[in-house]
């Protein structure tokens, strides 16, 4: 990693995510972000050619590529269309907290079987008052005899109406706060959930999201993660193992925004010449290519320490900040440089524009990131 080389295998995960993106998805992302149907076709494609589940160890079925392998391929179909691999990502996230601190037997019965088959999964942690604020969550897990009962609800649940299981993060102890946080594995086929309406959202439009209401969902003690009082530490540590792919996801998309502005600027004349040749605008696009190279290797940097079995929470915070904050300057300068036809439907720096916003929101706002690194710099002095 010191000589930033990719090795051989690398570079073939690039190629077949890059020859995925070019033959199943670029055909079908005008579709899929008018209607906003859930992408079924290429997410079954994709888990046939082995771009799904590549986290889950080889022993229950899966590849076991790491973080950074995870993040080439996360940057190249995201550069095709961010909404369906949000769709990919999310499976992902709801994963990585059974990766971390699942014991055996939940990793054979809820991992294994997705290896076999284009299934699905949902993070549920987000409530309808406390995103950000995952202390502010509401709800409960109550221990009767062998079972736990769980009620509440969440919100803005990626994967929601499609998924085969959700991780669930619930209070099983509200006067600890945080530390009385437990982590559940619940089945979506377990009476009492009640999955709400897709929402209509700005981008990624063929992403689906929804709320999830739990009325007592009775759950058996064998599907908790870990000990009780363990969530809040799993969920988080999950998202030392997503956020770097995320923010590989917002260079895919930044990179596919200055494609399109280099292009058109070639293209483009004003004043007898192409626009690329004035200041103003090759500048800006020289912007864009450097500030895409510095957040590919922030994302770079996180996956690798977690790959060396190091602690990447600084740094995991950093990519996805500084990425997602440039994808949308790179995306919104994408547009201007089309002027008024980057405004338009009809041209696919507008959809760009839209996608790349959610990444500042999602798997923790650039302002949570912010705090995560001032506490990890001024607390933990890392």
């Amino acid at each position: 990693m010191s000589n930033f080389d990719l090795s051989p295998e690398q570079q073939s995960l690039i190629e077949l995510a890059r020859d995925f993106g070019e033959k199943e998805m670029r055909p079908h992302v005008e579709h899929f972000d008018q209607t906003g149907e859930y992408p079924w076709p290429i997410i079954k494609k994709a888990h046939e050619l082995g771009l799904m589940n590549t986290h889950i160890a080889p022993e229950y079925g899966g590849l076991g590529l790491s973080v950074l392998d995870g993040c080439l391929i996360a940057e190249e179909l995201s550069s095709y269309c961010s909404g369906m691999y949000t769709a990919l990502e999310a499976n992902g996230l709801a994963q990585a907290p059974l990766i971390v601190a699942g014991n055996d037997e939940q990793k054979k019965q809820f991992l294994a079987p997705m290896t076999l088959e284009p299934m699905m999964a949902a993070y549920g942690v987000t409530e309808p008052h406390a995103g950000s604020d995952v202390q502010g969550i509401k709800t409960t897990a109550k221990k009767v005899g062998d079972d736990y009962v769980i009620n509440g609800s969440k919100m803005w649940i990626t994967n929601a109406s499609v998924a085969s299981w959700y991780f669930v993060l619930a209070y099983t102890n509200k006067e600890l706060g945080f530390k009385g946080m437990t982590g559940f594995i619940v089945p979506a086929s377990t009476p009492g959930i009640e999955v709400g309406k897709k929402e209509k959202n700005l981008g990624q439009r063929c992403s689906d999201t929804r709320g999830l209401v739990f009325t007592d969902v009775k759950i058996p003690s064998k599907y908790r993660l870990g000990a009780e009082g363990d969530g809040f530490k799993i969920a988080m540590k999950a998202f030392d193992h997503t956020r770097p792919p995320v923010a590989a996801g917002a260079v895919g998309v930044a990179k596919a925004a200055m494609n399109h502005a280099m292009k058109y600027a070639t293209e483009r004349k004003t004043f007898g010449v192409p626009i690329a040749k004035h200041q103003a605008v090759s500048f800006m696009i020289a912007e864009m290519a450097m500030n895409i190279e510095a957040a590919r290797l922030l994302v770079w940097k996180s996956a690798h320490e977690i790959d060396q079995g190091r602690r990447n929470t600084k740094f995991a915070a950093m990519a996805k900040a500084f990425a997602a904050d440039m994808c949308n300057k790179v995306c919104t300068d994408a547009v201007q440089v089309f002027g008024g036809y980057g405004y338009s439907t009809e041209y696919p720096v507008e959809k760009l524009y839209r996608d790349s916003k959610i990444f500042q929101i999602y798997e923790g706002t650039s302002q949570i990131q912010r705090l995560i690194i001032s506490k990890e710099i001024f607390e933990r002095n890392a």
